[in-house]
């Protein structure tokens, strides 16, 4: 187990490379490419670009405890439209049916709008994930009319149906503003489904545990932010925390972090591999560079180096067909139903 002397006076863990290296160090935890084989799989591999799943920047305006982006509002990591306009590029010429905006808050960056816009406009589905409190904050007061007017789905981070729960976990009075920001979703048909306005919610553990079963959660939290705010939405998904940035930091203060690893290994579900998102996702970060998931753009473990690295090399043939670079962090998508930025994968 790597010992918590190698933690760096700026820690949390921002450096990629280094999660990386402590991650690879676990002992007793194998290598998850060679677990894949002796559980009779091949190599993980892409199997086309369904998603384009584009990191607009770090830039938030919350400092969340599990945050796997590091993200805060002393973070200047920002998208620049050029780099955008980059990614439409690609979507002029390449069948991408979903554009998945995340961030950080997405919102916050100056050409959030302008992006959302032209994406919607050349027909494609936009995914906002939104942490909520964004809708309620100065400046902002207008977004959720924005979203609903170009049909937005919105993806949005609620941890509990608990305030002192979210609050332990985001900050304080987070809770509140975000029952605040779903009421005025509510307001504009998000979450009816007669209106066709998406309003999905996002649960993950509040410490180091796999999430409960999908659905079960989601009747638990439709009665209760039902039957207590009055609050509606579409579907829940279930997360499990990557072992990564501040969770990591975390784990391993706490003296929890091979324990943790342990727990998502023994709970690998070979029927979950089928469904990972980064075999129909491709990841873009604010720099342009190409990743086979939010979570490896986050160690900076980057496409395997005979890839096209940046979105302006993009090639829809090569990257369809991808092997996917793996890490022991991978292990957070295959434990028990499996996880994706859609929630669980089997047993739906």
């Amino acid at each position: 187990m790597p010992s918590l002397s190698l933690l760096r006076e700026d820690s949390p863990l921002a450096d990629g490379a280094y999660q990386v290296e402590l991650l690879e160090r676990t002992k007793g935890i194998p290598p998850f490419q060679s677990w894949l084989s002796q559980h009779g799989l091949g190599r993980l591999a892409a199997t086309g670009i369904e998603v384009l799943q584009v990191n607009v920047g770090r830039l938030c305006n919350q400092t969340c405890r599990h945050c796997h982006v590091d993200a805060g509002p002393d973070r200047r990591e920002v998208m620049t439209r050029e780099t955008l306009s980059d990614c439409l590029s690609v979507l002029a010429r390449a069948d991408i049916p979903v554009v998945d905006i995340t961030g950080g808050a997405p919102e916050l960056n100056p050409n959030f709008r302008w992006f959302v816009e032209h994406v919607r406009s050349s027909g494609r589905r936009v995914i906002d994930r939104c942490n909520l409190t964004v809708l309620v904050t100065s400046g902002q007061e207008d977004l959720p009319q924005f979203l609903a007017q170009h049909e937005v789905e919105v993806v949005a981070s609620l941890p509990c149906y608990l305030e002192e729960n979210v609050d332990a976990q985001r900050g304080d009075r987070v809770f509140a503003r975000s029952i605040e920001a779903l009421l005025r979703l509510n307001s504009l048909g998000y979450g009816r489904p007669e209106s066709g306005l998406m309003l999905n919610l996002v649960y993950n553990p509040l410490g180091p545990s796999l999430p409960p079963p999908q659905g079960q959660l989601e009747a638990d939290y439709r009665r209760e932010l039902g039957s207590r705010y009055g609050v509606a939405f579409n579907h829940l998904y279930t997360i499990t925390n990557m072992p990564i940035s501040r969770f990591l930091d975390d784990l391993l203060k706490s003296g929890r972090y091979e324990a943790y690893l342990e727990k998502l290994l023994a709970a690998f579900n070979p029927a979950a591999v089928a469904g990972v998102m980064c075999r129909t996702t491709l990841s873009v970060d604010w720099q342009g560079r190409l990743y086979d998931c939010d979570f490896n753009q986050m160690l900076d473990l980057g496409l395997l180096p005979e890839l096209p690295q940046h979105i302006r090399d993009f090639d829809a043939g090569r990257l369809g067909a991808r092997m996917i670079a793996t890490g022991k962090h991978c292990y957070g998508c295959t434990a028990g139903a499996g996880s994706s930025c859609q929630g669980s994968l089997v047993g739906n």
